[in-house]
């Protein structure tokens, strides 16, 4: 039975070597991935491209395929008998590559006897929690870990040939439609040239995330408290949430539910929890929370709204674009409030040093709106001793001096373009 799930399993990876890719912009390390003797982790939610990744890594080499979202794999897996049929299947084979292997129950031990062996080893992952806890327990230090998202606005305009050298008012126009597209629907892979797919697709995507990685694997009784509680987040994307709140809102029962389910959700690496900064470390745990989604098509795969609150797709979009710049939530980017009660949207650290603030407003043709954006980025500049301010726009660029304080403003446009 191994070897004909196998060769099916070849056939599969034969198909879709055939097929043409873009080049994801992670690739340019490709080379360095490859000679590295450390086990390859490649990480992201369901369907955004992990797979593609690794078959374009490994496209000129010979290498082996085992895919455990494949039911029959799992039913059938027998450590021994696995390896042999492996050899016998993929003669010579210089890498394995091992396709969503948290679905197999207790893969950390047996990924740990590959790597003795001196397999070469290529994994891909959708769960953050079983794949860094079994990480950093057995295989401490012996990973580098790649993480894919959906596709970059460059990465959107590369796939659909859009032109980004502007040189008319034109061609600046439909340069703005293409990013109103990617702001509107995001950036997976398998929605970009069918946007009348993106609800369907992305919302069966989401509940199928929810069905299968959490209520299943974690045997949740109370679904729908789960389910209610995703959608929730989904529809105050880029607002403030804190468990309390949560619990008693969405009538979950307790906080340690909540807090478990909010855990299980963000394990997903759809949903993303932006901490508040504070110097000392047990308020900024005590402090509410901002949520972020993964991607806008998800957003708009649920929404209910009539009209699209741009100012939130645009503060959700610059988190994730941070988050692919290689900013992290909990260790390297977090949201300000000041001491009069001002937010700053993003604070962005290296180490302990504070290198830039942003703020972001899709519009800022009201005067009131402009001066509060800017007395925010102000207050929180003295107070966090960061004079690298930014405010990014839907279409605005000007460079303004408050207080001797600089603040740069930025078209989104040229921000996404442009990755320094």
């Amino acid at each position: 039975m191994l070897r004909s799930i196998l060769l099916q399993q070849k056939e599969e990876r034969n198909n879709l070597l055939k097929k043409d890719y873009l080049k994801r912009y992670s690739m340019n390390d490709i080379e360095l991935y490859l000679h590295s003797g450390l086990i390859k982790l490649i990480t992201g939610p369901r369907r955004v491209g992990k797979s593609v990744f690794a078959l374009q890594m490994l496209s000129d080499q010979n290498f082996a395929y085992l895919n455990f979202d494949d039911e029959l794999l799992l039913k059938y897996f027998e450590e021994d008998q696995l390896w042999q049929t492996l050899l016998e299947v993929y003669p010579n084979f210089n890498f394995l590559l091992l396709d969503e292997i948290q679905n197999l129950k207790k893969w950390d031990l047996w990924i740990s006897k590959l790597y003795r062996r001196g397999i070469n080893l290529i994994i891909t992952g959708s769960n953050a929690n079983l794949l860094s806890n079994e990480m950093s327990g057995l295989l401490t230090g012996r990973y580098l870990q790649i993480s894919i998202l959906p596709f970059s606005f460059l990465e959107f305009a590369a796939f659909k040939k859009i032109q980004l050298i502007i040189e008319t008012p034109t061609e600046m126009a439909t340069l703005l439609n293409h990013i109103s597209d990617y702001l509107k629907f995001g950036g997976f892979p398998e929605t970009i040239l069918s946007t009348s797919l993106i609800k369907n697709y992305l919302s069966s995507l989401l509940d199928s995330v929810l069905l299968k990685d959490i209520t299943k694997r974690y045997n949740v009784r109370k679904s729908n408290d789960l389910y209610n509680l995703a959608h929730y987040l989904i529809t105050n994307y880029s607002n403030p949430f804190s468990i309390n709140s949560l619990s008693q809102d969405l009538q979950i029962g307790s906080i340690h539910t909540t807090q478990k389910f909010c855990r299980y959700l963000e394990d997903t690496l759809i949903f993303y929890y932006l901490p508040r900064y504070n110097s000392k470390l047990k308020w900024m745990q005590k402090a509410p929370q901002k949520v972020y989604i993964v991607d806008n098509g998800i957003i708009f795969s649920k929404s209910f709204e009539q009209s699209q609150n741009w100012g939130r797709l645009l503060e959700n979009l610059v988190f994730i674009e941070l988050k692919r710049r290689g900013f992290s939530d909990h260790y390297s980017l977090f949201y300000y409030i000041t001491r009069n009660n001002k937010e700053v949207d993003f604070v962005c650290t290296k180490g302990h040093q504070i290198t830039q603030l942003i703020q972001v407003s899709y519009t800022i043709n009201d005067p009131k709106t402009l001066k509060r954006e800017i007395t925010s980025l102000v207050e929180a500049s003295q107070e966090l001793k960061c004079e690298n301010l930014v405010l990014l726009t839907w279409n605005d660029k000007k460079q303004i001096t408050e207080k001797n304080v600089i603040i740069n403003m930025i078209p989104i446009h040229e921000w996404l373009i442009n990755q320094n």
